[in-house]
């Protein structure tokens, strides 16, 4: 007997972690109201307040925007470099 991977939105995890977070019922009475594994739930919120510190740090967010796009600079800086260096081999035999 084969279960059927369920596959969940991230609408629906954060409906589910919201509901867990004003903890107005139990994990128990939540895991039943979506059809949910109570590990599923705590698990769903422990990454939440795990990641909660990056919400408001927004200067965070830009810095690595920032460095992001750094990055892809330099890596085409590279590359062009490359492309020359191995035109200049070819015409140099």
């Amino acid at each position: 007997m084969s279960r059927i991977r369920r596959n969940f939105s991230k609408e629906f995890k954060k409906k589910v972690v919201l509901e867990a977070l004003k903890e107005r019922s139990t994990l128990e009475v939540l895991a039943k109201k979506y059809e949910l594994q109570p590990t599923q739930i705590s698990l769903w919120k422990a990454q939440a307040l795990s990641n909660f510190e990056n919400v408001f740090s927004g200067e965070n967010n830009d810095a690595e925007k920032k460095k992001e796009a750094d990055l892809q600079v330099l890596y085409a800086q590279i590359g062009e470099q490359k492309m020359a260096i191995d035109f200049l081999k070819k015409k140099l035999l």
